[in-house]
């Protein structure tokens, strides 16, 4: 990994931006809307709707600083240099392609950063935060426009904003026709199997039975039938799985996986869902995929691909394996041992799942 940090340039995260807002830019027609580097070290965007970001980290040279930069999609009409302070030394915001707008952030030589742990997370629809520095450095706030849009007053937001986390309505899943379809979903490994062990001691079994379960929630408030292929952790092979969803005749089967590397690799991370026959099958894990990438940015696409495991060999139904990331991998490991990634990794499979029933079923 040092090798790697010490390459000119490398390619640190890819963040993309899926959800809808209707906000238009500041002083720019670019995507990027606002920006505030706050004391805290924390970095906060906000951009226009369907806009792909894309951030970089930059080993430090003879002519620069270590750089961190984001590109947004639309260019820039005012390309300026803004003087920091603390351990930044100052931000540029330019266009280095035409179409293109980059936010460049310098630090100063002596500023320690540890840009492997740095993640993107999405706030809402349109805002992202990342934390680039301790609070440990001096630092005055430094932005450009309203990065967070007050509406109503702080009470009412508030109580809004608990009850859409409660019920994931401000996620929009799609609508399907209620009372039509069924669904077996498979939480992988059980009982005395508890499937790969990663870093710190998290265990498959658990990760995959507690989202498989969200899982069903989501989809059984969009009027799909689901069954799980266990409840808890019971002893459960594989015929049985397979059993279960072709006596129930379902309409799909989707079986849910968490990933380990040989050797325990903290460097391997990534996402992949297999099929093993069939357009269906393969548009099934298509879907999926694109949404499990999407509230995990960062994490390697490892791709739809087909696969002879024997739940989705053997059943009659269009069937996925969905392996939603290395509990070995330091990046994948410290995502999914927090609830709130696990949700946000079953809203992606049950809206992946919505999806392909809404076109093809």
């Amino acid at each position: 990994m040092k090798k790697l940090l010490d390459n000119r340039l490398f390619r640190y995260l890819s963040v993309f931006l899926f959800l809808n807002s209707s906000i238009l830019p500041v002083k720019s027609s670019s995507a990027l809307a606002a920006w505030a580097i706050n004391t805290n070290g924390v970095l906060e965007l906000r951009t226009k709707s369907n806009t792909n970001l894309k951030a970089y980290f930059q080993k430090a040279n003879q002519i620069s600083g270590d750089r961190f930069w984001i590109d947004f999609p639309g260019e820039l009409k005012n390309p300026r240099t803004i003087n920091g302070n603390g351990p930044i030394k100052e931000i540029r915001l330019g266009k280095p392609d035409k179409g293109k707008t980059r936010l460049v952030i310098e630090f100063k030589e002596e500023t320690y950063l540890k840009p492997l742990t740095w993640q993107m997370v999405g706030l809402d629809q349109n805002r992202w935060r990342i934390k680039l520095f301790n609070s440990k450095y001096s630092f005055k706030k430094i932005g450009e426009g309203l990065v967070e849009k007050k509406i109503g007053n702080i009470k009412a937001n508030k109580n809004l904003i608990h009850k859409k986390k409660n019920n994931y309505g401000y996620l929009k899943l799609p609508e399907v026709k209620r009372n039509k379809f069924e669904v077996v979903i498979d939480p992988g490994h059980g009982g005395p199997d508890p499937g790969a062990i990663g870093i710190g001691g998290i265990r498959e079994t658990d990760v995959v039975l507690e989202v498989s379960k969200i899982v069903k929630k989501l989809l059984s408030e969009k009027g799909v039938k689901v069954r799980l292929t266990r409840t808890k952790e019971v002893d459960l092979d594989l015929p049985p799985r397979v059993s279960i969803a072709n006596n129930t005749n379902a309409d799909i089967f989707v079986s849910i996986h968490a990933n380990a590397s040989r050797g325990k690799r903290r460097d391997i991370n990534g996402l992949e869902t297999f099929y093993y026959r069939g357009w269906r099958g393969r548009l099934l894990a298509k879907r999926i995929q694109k949404q499990i990438l999407r509230v995990s940015p960062g994490s390697p696409d490892r791709g739809v691909k087909q696969g002879r495991f024997y739940v989705i060999k053997n059943t009659r139904m269009p069937a996925v394996l969905v392996e939603i990331g290395f509990l070995t991998g330091r990046l994948d490991a410290r995502r999914l041992e927090k609830i709130t990634h696990r949700k946000r990794l079953a809203y992606a499979i049950a809206k992946g799942i919505l999806e392909y029933l809404d076109k093809v079923v």
